[in-house]
């Protein structure tokens, strides 16, 4: 049995981004923990970027996209995944701005209406305090999501 080669440091960049897309710091953060020098992770991924497969901009359009639809997060929950990732806070507005979309006062309301339900046999107390720390999770501001977990648990107070 012939023994594995180890990959190269483009080899190792190209199996990381086929899993999903990753920022350019977050993707270098990989290379240099997985022991390549630095000189060869900052030529590969000037290599990567030249060629349109790492993209700080896009990659931040696409999380945003996600963040937006899927999870509903709030406007503070995309900031801080992004700003984690490594990803430029130039990008990260941009991807907003462009994004547009519902506000975060909208998001909130329909991810508590749909929430409100599940709390039907707690106390309106108790249901109020549930909804704003699920909504406060999920990023968005306090004041916003007491708004809207005051409006849903008005409007389906228990149906």
């Amino acid at each position: 049995m012939a023994a594995k080669r180890p990959l190269d440091c483009h080899e190792r960049a190209l199996r990381l981004l086929s899993v999903r897309a990753r920022s350019g710091r977050e993707l270098e953060t990989r290379l240099l923990r997985a022991g390549f020098p630095a000189d060869e992770v900052r030529d590969e991924m000037a290599r990567l970027e030249a060629v349109g497969l790492v993209d700080d901009e896009g990659f931040a359009r696409e999380v945003v996209e996600h963040e937006l639809s899927n999870r509903r997060s709030g406007r503070r929950a995309i900031v801080s995944r992004l700003m984690a990732k490594g990803v430029p806070r130039d990008a990260i507005d941009h991807a907003l701005e462009e994004a547009g979309g519902d506000s975060d006062e909208a998001r909130a309301l329909e991810l508590a209406r749909a929430r409100s339900h599940r709390l039907a046999a707690l106390s309106p107390e108790q249901a109020f305090g549930r909804l704003v720390g699920y909504l406060a999770r999920r990023g968005y501001d306090p004041q916003v999501a007491r708004a809207a977990a005051r409006t849903a648990l008005e409007t389906h107070p228990g149906d």
